[in-house]
């Protein structure tokens, strides 16, 4: 039976996360009137999002997903003495490991970058200014590892608005770095590494006292080959590539942008902050919240318990991701135009982010559903049968990369552009990276379709009642939904040109009534609060 508590956690997991969302809009906003979409914004979007791959991937990836499962059966079945000391050695191996990647990634930086930016070798100003701002970046992966081991304790106590509110740190330093200390350095885009840096120190000191106070905090310890330890590592290896397909689907995208037209770097990045938004909100609070309490149905072998728990995940993934796809699709330009087009990002960056978030939103779904099919399969310790459907989205979004680049090229390019030599031709052709994102969203489906075709053959998860009532209920409200919103792109069809307080009313509008009339649908058609608390 699906408890009230999982719903609690979810309300708080999500809003907290709900203030760190609107500070980073916020702070990708001060990004982007501060600096524009250039080469040096490029360089540092780079440079961040290696070590902000390193964080999804431990954070919200690979680390939390082999680590909530052992630790929440060593707290249900063995002393809190037990449970300390799994803490100590999971925290000094992890922190030892981590310190030697940190120090090499500090003293291979233009190695690494290179990996990442390729097509940056070629422009020696913006890929000496990647490399110095990846060693300010780097040491990020670092605290913020540790940080989310913290969190993982913490969650596995139910305890979920502190570790969701941590990232607040994060973006009220990088707001502080673009909008205060790039006016002291030279060149100004340094401040957006140094801000990276001490806010990854801030957030692991800030999850320490609730640590204290669950009596989790011990001095890290050596622990490699501590059997509680070895479970994890064992867990770890195959979910540090199962669960973070996307993000490695965003690395490859990086690589390929490196050699589109310069801007594609931010463009990419803008859809990336709006995706996160319903993403963090409920696809990766679902997924934390559900995994301690499948965990804990496995343990005792509740096996109905186990069932509901994931049906309910499922039901409110699709009720919030589903209309937030074609909401995120219809409201591009007007977002971007109200939010971003100021300062140096002009109204040519507005429509070349609009193709990117539009592309990138059509996966939507799949990337929220993948968050909570994941955790069915990694609170039963089977990190195996992920990484089978992970190579397969992968190996099938490097192909489309291609295949979708290639194909707006042949659409797009002008004869005089198909005359330059072919890396020379993608460069010169505005647009291309919205194959990117294009590649990306179908690649997901394919990993949430193989998911859930393994986890119906595992034989874990029965469909409960009122599956038909709950899309014919989802469809009627998106339909209503995209209705008034495409009414009203029809009577407001300028966004670049008009003023900002003009964008600003018109957006809260449409934003107000295409909510309002998705869920007045929804209910009108018989929807309950009770069915979100489960039955």
């Amino acid at each position: 039976m699906k408890s009230p508590s999982m719903f609690r956690g979810l309300l708080s997991f999500s809003s907290m996360t709900m203030i760190s969302r609107v500070l980073g809009l916020i702070r990708d906003m001060s990004i982007t009137s501060v600096f524009g979409a250039n080469a040096a914004t490029d360089a540092f979007w780079v440079a961040f999002r290696i070590p902000n791959f390193m964080r999804r991937l431990f954070a919200e990836g690979s680390f939390s997903t082999a680590f909530v499962p052992v630790f929440t059966e060593v707290k249900e079945k063995r002393p809190h003495e037990d449970l300390k000391e799994l803490m100590a050695r999971v925290s000094g191996t992890l922190g030892g490991v981590l310190l030697v990647i940190t120090a090499l990634g500090v003293i291979f930086a233009p190695q690494v970058a290179a990996l990442f930016s390729q097509g940056a070798a070629d422009t020696p100003e913006k890929f000496a200014l990647t490399a110095q701002l990846l060693r300010l970046t780097f040491p990020f992966l670092l605290f913020v590892s540790l940080t989310a081991l913290s969190g993982g304790a913490l969650n596995s106590f139910h305890k979920f608005a502190l570790p969701a509110l941590t990232p607040v740190i994060l973006n009220l330093c990088m707001i502080a770095g673009a909008l205060w200390l790039s006016r002291h350095l030279n060149p100004p885009i340094l401040a957006m590494g140094w801000a990276i840096l001490a806010a990854g120190v801030l957030q692991l000191v800030f999850q320490l006292p609730s640590l204290r106070r669950l009596d989790l905090l011990s001095m890290p310890r050596w622990g490699w080959s501590h059997p509680d330890v070895r479970r994890i590592l064992k867990l770890m290896v195959p979910t540090l590539f199962g669960s973070s397909i996307a993000q490695i689907n965003l690395l490859l995208d990086t690589v390929i942008a490196a050699y589109l037209m310069t801007g594609s770097q931010s463009w990419l990045s803008q859809a990336d902050r709006f995706l996160e938004l319903p993403l963090g909100l409920f696809g990766v609070a679902l997924g934390t919240v559900i995994l301690p309490s499948l965990s804990r149905h496995h343990v005792t072998t509740d096996r109905d318990g186990f069932s509901k728990a994931l049906d309910w995940g499922l039901r409110i993934t699709l009720l919030i991701a589903v209309p937030a796809m074609f909401a995120l699709m219809l409201l591009a330009r007007p977002l971007v135009a109200t939010l971003f087009q100021h300062g140096q990002f002009t109204p040519f960056d507005t429509h070349m982010a609009t193709l990117s978030i539009t592309a990138l939103s059509f996966g939507l779904p799949a990337f929220a559903l993948v968050k909570v099919a994941l955790p069915a399969f990694y609170a039963r310790q089977d990190t195996r049968t992920p990484v089978r459907a992970g190579v397969a989205s992968l190996v099938a979004n490097m192909v489309l990369n291609v295949a979708f680049v290639a194909l707006l090229y042949v659409l797009w390019a002008t004869p005089a552009q198909r005359a330059l030599p072919w890396l020379d031709g993608i460069a010169a052709v505005p647009g291309l990276h919205m194959a990117l994102g294009m590649a990306s969203a179908i690649a997901s489906y394919l990993n949430l379709g193989l998911l859930w075709f393994w986890l119906r053959k595992a034989g874990v998860y029965q469909r409960q009642a009122g599956w038909a009532r709950h899309m014919m209920r989802l469809v009627l409200s998106c339909a209503v939904m995209v209705a008034v919103l495409l009414t009203g792109l029809w009577l407001w069809p300028d966004w670049t040109n008009a003023d900002s307080h003009t964008r600003v009313w018109r957006l809260a509008v449409l934003v107000v009534a295409g909510g309002g009339a998705y869920v007045a649908t929804l209910f009108g058609a018989g929807f309950r609060m009770r069915e979100l608390r489960g039955v």
